[in-house]
């Protein structure tokens, strides 16, 4: 079933134009979310207010530039190979996360809005992009809630434990195995591929529809944020904090790494 579109097969019941304006909508509500999450929290306004700081209170000038080579690396390093994290199954799980929503996003697009009709031929490379990005978000989210999140791997808690702050990943990854799940007992016809239907729609809406209250605008913020640290790095400012030790401090018995960042 993997080298079959769903959504050409649910045009059979759905209109591929309710699909398409569907999708449209989720766009609208990431974009929306975003922007409703920057001016109620005022991001836009500390972002530029810290920035103007740094270029007044910096021991040197960071001229244009520099600031496009600083951009460059925080693009191969922040975001593409999400280099922040230092343990490393953390910086697996985000990139096999990352990496499969991303593929899995733009995978139903294309068929979405390019293949539903009915004389439209689909690549099977769509539908095994698909479901490849989508078992990549499933092993990499689930191997972090529960083996890697901090309240669960060094806090103790037990990963059935919900808040808030994990409405975000538990949309996605019920919006990737409700989706897998429906597309594989699509073919039968039988109401259980109706209720699958059902529960990936709805995850799938709760996750692009809770933008303001989750943490899918942090993927627009943290390259922002990493940006902003290499040039108050390179200006000299460091946000009024201490160069970084050679080497770091130990009292008494051998330094412990931390497990769980």
């Amino acid at each position: 079933m993997a080298i079959e579109n769903p959504f050409a097969a649910l045009a059979a019941d759905v209109s591929p134009v309710v699909m398409q304006i569907y999708v449209i909508v989720m766009i609208l509500f990431v974009a929306g979310g975003t922007l409703f999450d920057i001016l109620h929290k005022q991001s836009a306004r500390y972002f530029f207010r810290d920035w103007r700081n740094a270029q007044d209170k910096g021991t040197g000038t960071v001229g244009g530039g520099q600031v496009a080579s600083l951009a460059v690396k925080t693009v191969a390093s922040e975001i593409v190979t999400s280099s922040e994290f230092c343990n490393a199954r953390r910086r697996i799980a985000h990139l096999l996360t990352m990496y499969g929503f991303l593929a899995y996003a733009i995978a139903t697009a294309i068929m979405v809005f390019g293949f539903t009709d009915a004389n439209a031929a689909t690549p099977p490379v769509l539908p095994i992009l698909w479901t490849v990005g989508a078992l990549m978000v499933c092993v990499g989210g689930y191997w972090f809630w529960f083996f890697i999140r901090a309240d669960v791997s060094a806090e103790g808690h037990s990963p059935f434990r919900i808040i808030r702050a994990d409405l975000f990943i538990l949309s996605l990854l019920s919006s990737t195995t409700f989706g897998l799940i429906w597309s594989f007992v699509q073919p039968g016809g039988s109401w259980w591929s109706y209720l699958f239907l059902a529960l990936y729609l709805i995850a799938t809406t709760v996750l692009f529809g809770s933008v303001p209250w989750s943490k899918f605008s942090h993927m627009f913020f943290k390259p922002a944020a990493a940006l902003q640290k290499r040039v108050n790095e390179a200006n000299g400012t460091r946000r009024n904090l201490p160069a970084p030790a050679d080497r770091p401090v130990t009292f008494g018995s051998a330094r412990r790494q931390p497990n769980h960042y």
